[in-house]
């Protein structure tokens, strides 16, 4: 059974929260994420499908609030530290399931790596945690970077290794304090983090002066401002735009917003440089209905389009100062 505990705000350590769902509310959304992906996918779709779809690593919250200081949208009650990290190394993924998911994520981790790039001013050595079927990897290598994987899941890292990717187990504090990296990238993995700010913290210890710290985050203004429309004349939408960013029911810890991101990164050693708004990766696959993935293809390019503070996800760029 998942142990639980009350907590402060994991961006800023504030009590002051003000409740943004309660647990019935966050099972009328989980009924609402069943409806919704139950119109796309084809009726044989395979159960190992539904992961990150409908089911996912973490059990659903029985609380989600904001902190009344900086915004952060998060769990509390949340699941106890050890028992979120085992959650994650224990996870089986099915290997036709990783396969699918690596061929639709590289072409959206194809525009973040030259994205880095850019930004960076070129090409260097990173160190992605949480780095799972090395989707991103594989995307940093074509445009000739040299990065390392660091995860808890085992059976993510063979089948990143089975691409010839390099990976470790572990976390951002088991990465080796000797090597200093160009970039530290958490792509999906900063906002499932027991403690951001300890993993910030430790993110600048293992970047070179003048290096960066690249995140990928869930919008948790989008998630309160959209959610609050559930019952609206727009729930429809509302529900729409929820579902296609993997936000109703909030399968996430942390939701953060610019606001309380950049007031963490900047008391970690870092200096924000640039903001990014963008939409859920692709999910669309072969059990996908055709009409759903057209349509989702128009739905995330039109949120991708989006101001920053707007967009379903967050993606910021940090300097090491």
């Amino acid at each position: 059974m998942t142990r639980y505990e009350i907590g402060a705000c994991p961006a800023c350590l504030a009590d002051a929260h003000d409740v943004i769902a309660d647990a019935d509310q966050i099972r009328d959304e989980m009924e609402q994420l069943w409806a919704f992906h139950t119109r796309r996918l084809r009726p044989d779709t395979p159960a190992d499908r539904l992961h990150d779809r409908v089911a996912f690593s973490q059990d659903p919250p029985l609380r989600v609030v904001r902190c009344q200081r900086c915004g952060l949208i998060y769990r509390n009650p949340g699941e106890r530290i050890d028992e979120l990290v085992d959650t994650y190394r224990d996870e089986q993924p099915d290997e036709a399931a990783m396969s699918s998911l690596f061929e639709n994520q590289c072409a959206s981790y194809r525009v973040q790596a030259k994205r880095l790039t850019k930004i960076f001013g070129g090409t260097g050595t990173g160190l992605e945690v949480g780095s799972y079927i090395g989707a991103f990897l594989a995307a940093a290598r074509q445009h000739n970077w040299t990065f390392t994987g660091l995860d808890v899941n085992d059976a993510a890292n063979r089948f990143a290794r089975s691409r010839n990717l390099d990976v470790r187990s572990g976390t951002i504090h088991d990465a080796s304090p000797v090597t200093a990296f160009d970039v530290v990238a958490f792509w999906n993995c900063f906002d499932q983090l027991p403690d951001p700010r300890a993993a910030a913290i430790t993110a600048r210890a293992r970047i070179r002066d003048g290096g960066f710290l690249a995140l990928r985050v869930p919008n948790g203004s989008f998630y309160a401002r959209w959610r609050s429309r559930l019952d609206s004349p727009v729930a429809l939408l509302a529900r729409s735009l929820l579902a296609h960013n993997n936000l109703l029911a909030f399968p996430y810890r942390l939701g953060f917003t610019i606001g309380s991101l950049r007031s963490l990164l900047e008391t970690s050693g870092f200096r924000v440089e640039r903001v990014f708004g963008d939409a859920l990766v692709p999910v669309a696959d072969e059990w996908t209905r055709p009409w759903a993935g057209v349509q989702e293809r128009l739905v995330k390019g039109a949120l991708k389009a989006l101001p920053a503070d707007h967009a379903p996800w967050l993606e910021m760029y940090a300097q090491a100062v």
